[in-house]
């Protein structure tokens, strides 16, 4: 999916209501399966999509991304056919990917993160999210990203103190992460209570502020976007539906239909808990 203005529809994914916003491992289970369930979650209305280019360390990753990792790079996923991947699939939001540092440093003829980035916007990517990377050490690949119009998307944590904070905004563009509980990455029966403390420190922003780490219900979504959230990210759950879909040999198009209807609930649920922030007409006074 190629497309040079890419990364300025990542803006307009939150400008009316809450975004959803997906994770699968591309690849996972194999490259044509992969193709349809990540256009199944742009039909169930995911807004932006988070591709996972797997990496064999994936530190921020609990169990299930680390599995779905396992098999992608099994069934042959490398950066050069994630770039194919992305040129390939059908759908119509921005594409964001998500890998870790050394990929990105690696990749091409000469070191450094410009080759992969320039590589990237050729395809259609809208921008990155690198767990592994420092604020810190984070500005030559920021410099890339500016180069060829593309965002870099930074985590933040319940834990990241006011400096590290500043410094994370200050190399953010596109959205702000913002992880609901500490931890690896993973589907959960609750919602942290942290999350309204995290969005309330990031109020100030001026950066989309989208909530993720164990959101895997429509109410889960719903609490989180009445918290103030601007968005929901979603992977384990989805993860998970691919999981059981490969282990039972069930046909890709079943899995694909049980992950559009997965997405539509978590939309759903979004848009619901937008609906209980926002007066209505007749509550609204001057």
């Amino acid at each position: 999916m190629s497309d040079d203005g890419a990364s300025d529809r990542v803006a307009a994914a939150f400008a009316d209501g809450p975004a959803f916003v997906p994770y699968l491992a591309v690849g996972d289970p194999d490259y044509e399966s992969s193709l349809a369930y990540v256009e199944a979650l742009a039909e169930g209305g995911a807004d932006v999509i988070e591709l996972g280019l797997p990496f064999s360390e994936p530190i921020a990753e609990g169990p299930t991304i680390q599995n779905a990792v396992v098999r992608a790079l099994e069934s042959g996923m490398t950066p050069t056919r994630f770039f194919e991947f992305v040129e390939e699939v059908d759908v119509d939001v921005p594409l964001v990917c998500m890998t870790y540092y050394n990929l990105i440093y690696q990749y091409g003829d000469e070191q450094g993160p410009r080759p992969f980035v320039e590589k990237a916007a050729s395809v259609g990517v809208a921008g990155f999210v690198v767990p592994d990377l420092p604020a810190e050490e984070a500005g030559p690949l920021r410099e890339a990203c500016d180069e060829f119009g593309l965002h870099l998307i930074s985590i933040v944590a319940p834990t990241t103190d006011e400096d590290r904070l500043e410094r994370l905004v200050e190399v953010s563009s596109g959205y702000l992460y913002v992880q609901a509980r500490l931890g690896v990455t993973g589907a959960s029966s609750s919602v942290s209570d942290r999350t309204g403390e995290s969005l309330a420190r990031l109020s100030d922003v001026d950066l989309p502020k989208a909530v993720g780490f164990g959101i895997s219900s429509g109410e889960q979504a719903a609490t989180i976007v009445e918290a103030g959230a601007d968005g929901i990210i979603v992977g384990s759950a989805l993860v998970d539906i691919v999981a059981e879909g490969h282990e039972r040999g069930e046909p890709t198009e079943e899995t694909a239909a049980r992950l559009e209807t997965k997405a539509r609930e978590l939309k759903r649920g979004a848009l619901d808990g937008y609906g209980r922030r926002t007066p209505t007409p007749e509550g609204t006074s001057d």
